[in-house]
């Protein structure tokens, strides 16, 4: 899959067609195995066992992480995910949030096709998480 994602970036940014079947199939692949659940982690998971190994990353503007980040977390903008995808830890469980986990989602599911299947989103977005 980062194949096809890189295929479509380059497209993207050099005008070169992409084919659309290719990558409607890598999509379908990973929607396969994705549950209604999947990437989703939900704030009471989050006990005080786990939250020392966790990596918090805030998808939301620079304005907003400023305002009201989880101690210790990430600055990545959700629009940011694939040019910074190498700062996310290749092991561990990442989560990312902003306000309504709508960009988050966007932002996990870009990660997750780029082969880091260790990202969740925050059900809730920030305000739901109050450690």
């Amino acid at each position: 899959m980062r194949i096809i994602l890189a295929s479509v970036m380059a497209a993207s940014l050099w005008g070169a067609p992409v084919a659309a079947s290719d990558l409607a199939d890598d999509i379908a692949g990973y929607l396969d195995f994705a549950g209604y659940t999947e990437g989703v982690v939900q704030p009471e998971q989050l006990t005080a066992d786990i939250l020392p190994g966790v990596t918090f990353v805030d998808v939301r503007s620079a304005e907003e992480y400023a305002a009201d980040a989880i101690d210790g977390a990430i600055h990545i903008e959700w629009r940011q995910v694939v040019a910074r995808a190498d700062e996310l830890p290749a092991s561990g469980m990442v989560v990312m949030y902003c306000n309504t986990a709508i960009l988050s989602s966007q932002a996990m599911l870009v990660a997750r096709l780029m082969g880091h299947d260790n990202v969740l989103v925050l059900q809730g977005g920030r305000a739901a998480f109050q450690p």
